[in-house]
């Protein structure tokens, strides 16, 4: 069996081509990328507008989201917002964190993303106590007879790969390293939750973590696989330096928050006499496989370290914006060898499209000059910079990849009139009327296939953490 769309437009190649018939296999891997067919096939569906491989949101804290709109009263610091973080931390369960989830990647599908990082360091249960240790019988709801045949062994995890795969949405788990609150800092009782006691602790849960969903999640075709794992330093403040080296034996993505606030470069230099950057440098996690998560407030060296590199950057603008961390050197980096890939952070929008013209426009803003990046740089961030930083096998439309795909309506009032790949730079995600991934759609005009409407999702969420009002 397979599965045919046929596209008036399409994203293929670097370049945009008409009349594109794709073809997947029963895996959901694009077995055939035909070009030029003027006219559909009777047996393949006809997808209007503008197709681009699916947007990969390199960066995410899902229940970050539950922030949105609640934040801006008081102005405040990135400082003071995340206090607020910490006590929507404390409210999550194994079981409304699937609700959340569920939520905000039925969200993230609608925005225009088909993969994503989700940046995981929500382990234990408030306490600090693992799941699956001597609080699984009070972590479970009472009276839930289900719940008891279930593995309460990374819990928390297993609920974020339930949502992704309920949602459909691929996701590389960034399994988070917590150790400390600061540099030479303990943990606060608010964070006790996100830690492992030592390296040796997150080394030993990180591979029983993996192990777990290798099992229980198997890779398959490129199509039909939705949970991968990967590791994350969650910051030089939260990782000790000495500890760092460790990161370099482990295979596959590693990602991190790197110079997101000057107090962290200050705090670097007291403690280590050097930027967060060289202190991963000469603990040796700086390479290809390294992504580093905002890079906002960087030196010139710094900036050659990553792009010599080749090492991944992940801007978040919009988020980047909300917190007023700053306007990184995405232009400098890339320039210097770096690869670009986009993020949404803590959600302040759900918007692929968005998010891509917040990076320009942060380089226009920061520069005084337009087309710091051109539409094609501006997809392949969105697209193939996001899948390098992630090891999927998404990001563009060819044979052996995912069939991920989203559609953009060329015809709406913010689109109307744009010119081949410059849409990329005057839609929103409302006008992304249909999601797919491993060739079953997902989401179309702004309802989930299966899911339904994605607001009651989110009534869901609220209640489920007590927060209806």
């Amino acid at each position: 069996m397979s599965t045919r769309f046929w596209c008036e437009s399409a994203w293929v190649d670097g370049k945009v081509a008409t009349g594109v018939l794709l073809t997947a296999d029963e895996t959901g891997t694009l077995t055939s990328v035909e070009t030029g067919i003027d006219t559909p096939p009777t047996i393949a569906e006809v997808v209007p507008g503008f197709t681009l491989p699916g947007g990969v949101n390199a960066h995410s804290h899902a229940f970050h989201r539950i922030l949105r709109g609640r934040t801006h009263g008081d102005g405040g610091t990135f400082w003071t917002w995340r206090e607020v973080m910490y006590s929507v931390a404390a409210k999550l369960t194994p079981e409304s964190y699937e609700t959340v989830a569920r939520a905000v990647f039925a969200e993230m599908l609608a925005g225009g993303y088909t993969s994503v990082g989700e940046f995981h360091y929500v382990h234990h249960a408030p306490d600090g106590t693992p799941y699956g240790g001597d609080n699984e019988e009070s972590a479970r709801p009472r009276g839930d007879v289900s719940a008891r045949d279930e593995p309460r062994t990374h819990a928390m995890e297993r609920a974020l790969a339930r949502a992704a795969a309920s949602a459909g949405l691929r996701i590389r788990l960034l399994d988070t390293c917590y150790l400390t609150s600061g540099i030479d800092t303990e943990l606060s009782a608010e964070q006790a939750r996100f830690g492992d006691g030592t390296i040796d602790g997150y080394m030993d849960r990180h591979a029983a973590l993996s192990e777990a969903f290798a099992t229980e999640f198997p890779i398959g075709a490129p199509g039909e696989s939705f949970v991968h794992v990967g590791s994350a330093i969650h910051s030089i403040r939260a990782v000790p330096a000495a500890n760092l080296p460790r990161f370099a034996e482990l295979d596959g993505p590693v990602h991190v928050h790197l110079s997101e606030q000057p107090a962290e470069n200050e705090a670097s230099q007291a403690a280590y006499g050097t930027t967060p950057t060289q202190v991963l440098a000469r603990s040796g996690v700086v390479a290809s496989n390294l992504s580093a998560v905002h890079a906002t407030h960087l030196s010139d060296e710094d900036i050659a370290t990553l792009g010599g590199a080749e090492a991944n950057i992940v801007m978040c603008p919009c988020t980047e914006a909300d917190l007023a961390d700053g306007i990184g050197p995405a232009r400098e980096l890339a320039d210097a060898g770096a690869t670009i890939s986009l993020g949404s952070d803590q959600h302040v929008v759900l918007d692929a499209l968005r998010e891509t013209q917040g990076m320009e426009a942060g380089e226009r803003l920061r520069s005084g000059q337009r087309g710091r990046f051109s539409p094609a740089e501006l997809i392949e961030s969105l697209t193939t910079g996001g899948a390098r930083s992630l090891d999927l096998p998404v990001g563009e439309l060819a044979v052996g990849k995912a069939c991920d795909f989203i559609a953009v309506a060329t015809d709406s009032m913010r689109t109307f009139g744009s010119v081949g790949e410059q849409i990329i730079l005057s839609a929103t995600s409302a006008d992304v009327h249909m999601t797919v991934s491993g060739a079953r759609v997902r989401v179309r005009d702004g309802v989930h296939a299966e899911l339904g409407s994605i607001p009651d999702l989110y009534r869901e969420a609220f209640a489920a953490l007590g927060m209806e009002d």
